[in-house]
């Protein structure tokens, strides 16, 4: 017995389920009422499910499909991606100066999948330039990405020409709201889907385990027949396919988008999940599952 109990208490994913089950607890004696979900109508009589739990759900998801990109380029590269807010902005300036264009009535003028994919081919540009940096010239993560931390938000400004273009067709907020008949927030299932893509590809490929290996000892992978490079650099390019996903979220919300506010700071609640499911920020070993409970 004292066997196994150990063996569970040397599992990564301990610590932030002890944590987590711990904040429930001290929430439940503090204030009881945390726990409650009732349900209610939004402002478009909509049936939804509220309380401090689905809004921790809602916004939590957020964070959770960001941790996903943010804990393979932590594990491949042992630094961190200070631009991802900045280039959630950037991803919801691609998608509604795709949708509505500028000076427009609101309408859409194309898919919201072609502005979406549109998105995502944007971001993840910007994430192989970051990637570029590190993984071939060798700068440190967090030095590497200051340069979008810095000018992401005024090339987000300068795509819709500082414009701030409003999407009015009602299926747009769908994505970061919810869909009719569904009291659960739709950022919830879209975090599933993400999370359920990111564990396949983990267990059916061997992007993780290379991941590991660069990050553990990027030499003696090379060694064995890898290439840290772009290893280094793929995991650049997910982030920016989860960034991508997040921008889409964050703009529906709104139906539009705020330059300088728009995911300010996501970045480091997205490093803080990764933190805070025990995965070393120097790079090497990871559990995808134990970011998305630190989220």
């Amino acid at each position: 017995m004292t066997k196994k109990k150990n063996l569970l208490a040397s599992r990564q994913i301990f610590i932030p389920l002890a944590a987590l089950l711990l904040l429930a607890l001290f929430n439940l004696v503090l204030d009881p009422s945390f726990f409650k979900i009732t349900l209610g109508h939004n402002s478009a009589g909509d049936p939804v499910l509220t309380g401090y739990l689905m809004t921790i759900l809602d916004y939590g998801s957020e964070v959770a499909i960001l941790a996903i990109g943010m804990t393979l380029v932590t594990a491949a590269c042992g630094g961190q991606d200070i631009s991802v807010g900045a280039t959630v902005a950037i991803a919801g300036s691609v998608i509604l100066r795709v949708l509505v264009g500028l000076g427009g009535d609101g309408t859409l003028q194309a898919p919201i999948i072609v502005g979406f994919l549109a998105a995502c081919v944007v971001s993840m540009l910007f994430g192989a330039f970051n990637g570029a940096l590190v993984a071939v010239f060798d700068i440190q993560p967090m030095v590497a990405t200051l340069i979008l931390y810095t000018a992401g938000r005024s090339i987000a400004a300068w795509i819709n020409l500082n414009e701030l273009p409003i999407i009015t067709d009602k299926t747009f907020t769908y994505f970061g709201g919810f869909i009719p008949g569904i009291p659960i927030p739709t950022p919830f299932f879209i975090a599933v889907v993400c999370i359920i893509v990111a564990v396949l590809a983990l267990r059916f490929t061997t992007l993780g385990l290379y991941t590991q290996s660069v990050g553990i000892n990027a030499s003696s992978s090379r060694l064995n027949g890898l290439n840290p490079t772009m290893i280094k650099w793929l995991s650049f390019v997910i982030l920016g396919l989860c960034v991508a996903v997040v921008g889409l979220i964050k703009t529906s919300r709104l139906s539009t988008i705020n330059y300088s506010v728009i995911a300010k700071d996501i970045e480091m609640d997205a490093i803080l999940a990764v933190a805070l499911g025990g995965n070393a920020l120097s790079g090497g070993k990871f559990n995808i599952m134990a970011s998305i409970l630190g989220a």
